[in-house]
């Protein structure tokens, strides 16, 4: 088994790849997904600038009982959200930045919910 301060090493190595060959403009800005054990988190980033334009994360979802923030059913929350948010200040397309992890279980439910909530990428 992979010790877990070195499984997030090897996801940052990931993360820098992917880094290198994608950026966010104000038209299209990047979605960056951070996840956590307990928690996952979205920006909306501009890179040319430098500027975060908008943000969600399950902290700041309330749901039913059995949504908290490490589970599927919170990214999918924390998906329609960001794509809300994006709509509000008239970003329709994006870069999806998966962060280094792999694309499967809360970041894939929380990109198909953005998908769904109106975002291209």
């Amino acid at each position: 088994m992979i010790n877990p301060r070195e499984r997030n090493v090897i996801r940052k190595r990931v993360h820098t790849r992917i880094r290198e060959k994608m950026s966010g403009t104000a038209a299209r800005p990047r979605l960056n997904v951070y996840r956590s054990l307990n928690h996952i988190y979205t920006q909306l980033i501009d890179d040319l600038n430098g500027v975060t334009l908008a943000a969600a994360s399950s902290m700041g979802v309330k749901g039913e009982d059995k949504v908290y923030g490490g589970n599927v059913e919170a990214a999918k929350l924390v998906g329609k959200l960001i794509a809300e948010r994006a709509i509000e200040k008239g970003i329709k397309k994006v870069v999806f930045d998966r962060g280094g992890y792999l694309y499967h279980g809360r970041v894939k439910a929380l990109a198909e919910a953005a998908r769904e909530a109106g975002l291209d990428f």
